[in-house]
């Protein structure tokens, strides 16, 4: 038995996690792992910074809510039974009084789409009688349908289905308007023609969920003919929006009014009101409390019915004063935002009432974007569509770009980039979700209309100079336009240059080599321009992508700068692997012609002199003198020559002129403090003729210029600008002699090593 005990021991030891092994931990390291997981190691902090949720005491109150509910869970049965009756009767009637919702059942739950979920439980329940007993049997009869809008949150439909264990076919997404009205509200007419048709063929039209605040574009759907629709074919009404907080305001528009009519309403509370960590509440009207019970609404255990503690405890603290006040504060901020997005030039709005819209949608927009109008229409019958579609793209794309701008410039403003079917990418503000959370305030609201207006122009310039961007690219010898409409800026260049010689692999690489090299000329320039590789996936590769600019921006210039800029670098490039073939080759025929002269001198001294011992003595009373024949190897010609002349003269020399080293003729004339790329404030004449006249002068100074260096010193200056390859290369091109010495024959060996290895 101890044998085992000591097993059993060793065996927990080894297997159970690290922070539960031995007895515990105390509250102090709990607590610090927590911080740690919450803030992340120092080391671990990036540069970004995360804007925390403001937490004000309404807040604390909702997390002291579910420290309570922990402690009430303890209580005594009856005592327990009481108070979570008191507790939930109260929040019911609250909601339904603050939300005009009269004769009301709450169900409180964490994810937004249970409240939905429970609700089609209990329909599947109240029209299907045999349900309980015989399940999906009965729902084989008559095949049920839940309809939903086209513009209802992503994957609704599917989420229902996966957990009502139906089929996809039973449900049906209903288009929106495409002529009239709002192209984001539920078409009624077409709704009733496919119910029509769904009775007709034998099915049970079962819910149809509505809209109070579409997710993408905050429109309501016509709340009260679908009700009137609903009522017809005997269908339940559910309607979910943001819209459906402005019913806690004294004014409410009838479009959301006819919300309080419906069957069911779901309420998110806690984003309308800054509360954290608080229930979502569906509001529902039914008579039978044991069909709400088999749906999973109600329940008979009084822990559930502890949901509603935090909503209890935040309401009480803020009163209706205070909930009004935060939704009223909510709406005015929208209203300020479309005042002054009404007067910027290039916005274009789309919101369901101008005079009160809790969500404003924007999106930059110019019409053709530089393009003739005319033209446009002549070729409407051939390339309209690629026309449109293009333009469709980059619009999304600047405007992604312009959403992301925003957010990360005012991040209390809370806008984010949402895709719409009709509109496209478009940005969206939307305070009833964000404001409570972030405390958006007014000068937030200016602050973004600040930026915007700062924005604008840039969008405008690039839209513009894209298409003269494209039109200089493909005139550009060697430079390849790329086509990348997912890319918010200028546009994409390539340097492409294609040689016969070498093979796809090599010239893949040489160009490679060539444009990341070339990105980095550009970045070292003085220029408001930003240069990169693109996007982390999905972009184009060896490219060199230009970000936003601005209106002075000469593209001509930029062009051929870029042009230029690639050309010195193959040149250069080339300029390298032409010397060291040279090299090379020079080294071999150096090797060979020493090896000759060595033979020679063999041959001349003699057989004796070989010999260790008689050679030395034979040297020391007869030396042997021979002129010193080495050989020197000239960079500029890459030839091979004698080093006679050089141990005449006691210096280097060669008659041949090198060529001069590849440079770029990139440095146009700028003003005192102006940047590359940027258009002269000056007239275009005067512009012309300072060019010209600096040119000339440029000219007369070429002529001037001193006498050419001597190719020693122009070899040591082309040995400096090399790159490390060069001068490894370099060093082994050093003059190679073959002397004779009155050293012994043995030395004279070593001596001819050393020869041959230079």
């Amino acid at each position: 038995r101890k044998v085992e005990e000591e097993n059993e021991k060793n065996y927990a030891r080894k297997d159970i996690p690290g922070p539960l092994q031995g007895s515990g931990q105390d509250m102090v390291s709990i607590l610090q792992l927590v911080q740690n997981l919450m803030h992340g190691e120092e080391e671990e902090e990036t540069s970004q910074s995360f804007r925390l949720q403001n937490v004000g005491e309404q807040g604390h109150m909702a997390l002291l809510g579910h420290s309570l509910a922990a402690y009430i869970s303890v209580l005594d049965r009856e005592r327990l039974r009481k108070l979570t009756t008191r507790i939930l009767s109260d929040t019911t009637l609250w909601l339904c009084r603050l939300f005009r919702y009269e004769n009301g059942s709450a169900y409180y739950h964490e994810d937004d789409r249970e409240g939905l979920l429970k609700i089609c439980r209990l329909v599947i329940h109240t029209r299907y009688d045999d349900y309980t007993i015989e399940g999906f049997n009965v729902l084989c009869s008559k095949q049920p349908v839940i309809y939903i809008s086209s513009a209802a949150r992503t994957g609704l439909g599917q989420a229902l289905c996966n957990q009502l264990g139906l089929p996809l076919s039973c449900m049906c997404r209903v288009p929106c308007n495409t002529m009239f009205g709002s192209q984001h509200q539920m078409d009624v007419a077409l709704l009733d023609r496919v119910i029509k048709d769904d009775v007709e063929s034998g099915k049970l039209p079962l819910l149809l969920v509505a809209n109070a605040g579409t997710p993408g574009a905050g429109h309501t759907d016509k709340l009260g003919r679908l009700k009137e629709l609903c009522e017809q074919y005997n269908m339940w009404l559910h309607v979910e929006g943001v819209n459906l907080a402005t019913l806690a305001l004294g004014y409410v528009s009838s479009s959301v009014l006819a919300a309080t009519k419906c069957d069911s309403m779901t309420l998110t509370l806690g984003s309308w009101l800054g509360l954290p960590a608080v229930p979502a509440v569906t509001l529902y009207r039914h008579e039978d409390p044991s069909l709400s019970l088999a749906a999973g609404l109600t329940s008979s255990q009084p822990v559930e019915k502890l949901r509603a503690l935090p909503l209890w405890l935040s309401l009480q603290y803020l009163g209706h004063d205070g909930i009004v006040e935060r939704i009223k504060h909510a709406s005015q901020l929208s209203q300020r935002l479309l005042e002054n997005l009404k007067n910027l030039d290039f916005i274009k709005t789309s919101v369901e009432d101008e005079l009160s819209s809790p969500v404003v949608v924007f999106k930059f927009f110019q019409e053709y974007s530089n393009r003739d109008q005319t033209s446009h229409a002549a070729q409407a019958s051939s390339i309209q569509h690629p026309i449109i579609s293009n333009e469709r793209h980059i619009y999304d794309t600047f405007n992604q770009w312009l959403g992301e701008q925003l957010a990360q410039l005012v991040p209390a403003s809370g806008v984010d980039v949402v895709e719409l079917e009709d509109e496209g990418t478009c940005v969206r503000f939307s305070p009833l979700m964000t404001s409570a959370v972030l405390g958006t305030e007014i000068q937030d609201i200016d602050q973004l209309v600040d930026c915007l207006k700062m924005k604008i122009p840039v969008l405008t310039s690039t839209l513009q100079l894209r298409e003269e961007f494209e039109q200089e690219v493909r005139r550009t010898v060697d430079l390849l336009y790329i086509e990348d409409v997912g890319w918010p800026g200028l546009g994409v260049v390539r340097y492409n240059h294609h040689s016969d010689e070498k093979t796809d692999d090599k010239q893949e690489k040489e160009l490679e080599k060539i444009n990341t090299e070339l990105l980095k000329k550009l970045n070292e320039l003085e220029s408001d321009l930003t240069f990169s590789l693109g996007p982390e996936f999905g972009g184009q590769k060896n490219c060199v992508y230009i970000g936003m600019v601005t209106e002075d921006l000469d593209v001509s210039e930029l062009v051929e700068t870029i042009a230029a800029t690639g050309r010195e670098i193959e040149e250069n490039s080339r300029l390298l692997e032409n010397m060291t073939e040279v090299v090379r080759k020079g080294i071999q025929e150096a090797q060979l012609q020493l090896q000759k002269a060595n033979e020679e001198r063999l041959l001349e001294e003699g057989l004796l002199r070989q010999i260790p011992v008689v050679g030395s003595v034979l040297n020391w009373f007869s030396p042997f003198q021979a002129s010193p024949k080495g050989r020197t190897f000239n960079l500029t010609a890459g030839s091979l020559e004698s080093t006679e002349s050089t141990y005449m003269s006691k210096a280097q020399g060669t008659s041949t002129t090198p060529p001069p080293t590849p440079t770029s003729s990139l440095a146009k004339q700028r003003l005192p403090g102006q940047k590359a790329f940027k258009r002269s404030l000056r007239s275009s004449d005067g512009f012309s003729e300072t060019s010209s006249i600096s040119h000339c002068d440029d000219l007369e100074k070429m002529d001037q210029r001193p006498p050419a260096l001597s190719p020693s010193q122009e070899q040591g200056s082309l040995e400096t600008e090399k790159t490390e390859e060069q001068k490894e290369v370099a060093q082994a091109q050093t003059n190679t002699e073959d002397t004779h010495s009155d050293k012994s024959p043995p030395d004279c060996a070593k001596g001819e090593e050393q020869a041959s290895e230079r």
